[in-house]
């Protein structure tokens, strides 16, 4: 397999070639990674047949799953990402956990236990705002630092209870919790297999290494997984990589332009280092050194720029001079998904 066959097929598996239904391709897909919604939603669109806005979030949750990141998942998937090795609705806040082991960690497990409680209860009248959490836990006595711990930026307490299935992020752009549907979490061992099995199907042909760095964890670990999936083997360029049938084969040349989403699944599905999608030298003009992954601007399959939108102005940032005939192909793009009146303004990196 040549490289070109390669892009074409991931991009193919991606639904990049050929969107599907919202719902079908979020569940296809493990869900998107949602620190910013507006991210989430453009990836979600752009392999989307149906992507109103007025129904965009229907069906849809938030919660830290894959490599402990935010993400926007179907509802009917919470039984696959809080599985029974998530510790489903135990109220025990006396097990060892990342966060309780930390030296600024404030609440004993009976204060947890307590604004836990307090927490669920509250959310049982409808969904509320993480300020207004903030508030009632405030009111009922919630020291500064035991709020440092709850409320965490990176998740802290309110991260376990999610984790445990009582709470889940709303799909939306406030900061903002539900209380989870009961559901019976599926077996581990049975859902990281799902999980594996929709990757190398909607992310193949991949590399054991590639999905070693989208799961976050050992290549020894996705061995163990393939060995239970009906996987195929082809080979680019020295390199083993696996894939389940998708039933989606590419039927058309790579796109001359796709305007990709921040954060997006063909970025992050693969080993940074060995994307065949971002050229090296421009890896820190999509990977800034404090985590952000931006929008990059893709010239036949290959990243040539990132953008930024704000109103009706298209920014976008040349790693390399465009041609007459490339700042065309990003003008249809841009048409395409935003309407014929955006303005686009090019700029040097």
């Amino acid at each position: 397999m040549d490289q070109e066959t390669l892009k074409l097929r991931r991009l193919s598996a991606q639904y990049l070639l050929a969107p599907d239904s919202r719902l079908h391709v979020v569940r296809a897909m493990d869900g998107f990674q949602a620190q910013f919604l507006s991210n989430t939603m453009h990836a979600m669109r752009l392999r989307s047949a149906d992507p109103d806005a007025g129904y965009a979030a229907d069906g849809l949750v938030k919660s830290w799953t894959l490599r402990g990141t935010m993400h926007l998942f179907a509802e009917a998937d919470l039984p696959l990402f809080l599985h029974d090795g998530c510790r489903y609705h135990s109220r025990d806040w006396t097990v060892p956990s990342f966060w309780n082991q930390r030296p600024d960690w404030a609440l004993t497990p009976q204060r947890q236990a307590y604004f836990s409680d307090l927490i669920v209860d509250a959310l049982a009248q409808g969904p509320l705002t993480r300020e207004s959490l903030k508030d009632r836990c405030r009111a009922a006595g919630m020291t500064q630092a035991e709020e440092d711990s709850m409320f965490h930026p990176w998740g802290g307490g309110i991260r376990e209870l999610c984790k445990r299935g009582f709470l889940c992020g709303m799909v939306s752009e406030e900061k903002a919790f539900r209380l989870c549907p009961a559901f019976p979490p599926m077996e581990e061992r049975d859902a990281l297999l799902e999980q594996t099995r929709r990757y190398f199907t909607n992310y193949g042909p991949a590399s054991i290494r590639d999905a070693a760095y989208y799961f976050d964890t050992s290549q020894a670990e996705i061995k163990k997984r393939l060995a239970r999936l009906p996987v195929e083997v082809a080979e680019c360029e020295g390199q083993r990589l696996f894939s389940l049938h998708s039933g989606r084969m590419p039927e058309q040349a790579i796109p001359d332009c796709l305007l990709l989403a921040g954060f997006d699944p063909l970025v992050l599905g693969y080993e940074k280092k060995q994307s065949i999608f971002l050229p090296q030298e421009y890896l820190r003009g999509i990977f800034s050194l404090s985590g952000i992954v931006m929008p990059p601007v893709l010239l036949h399959g290959s990243a040539a720029g990132r953008w930024k939108r704000s109103g009706k102005r298209l920014f976008v940032t040349q790693f390399r001079p465009f041609s007459r005939e490339e700042r065309g192909f990003v003008e249809t793009a841009a048409a395409q998904l935003w309407g014929e009146d955006m303005r686009l303004i090019f700029q040097d990196a």
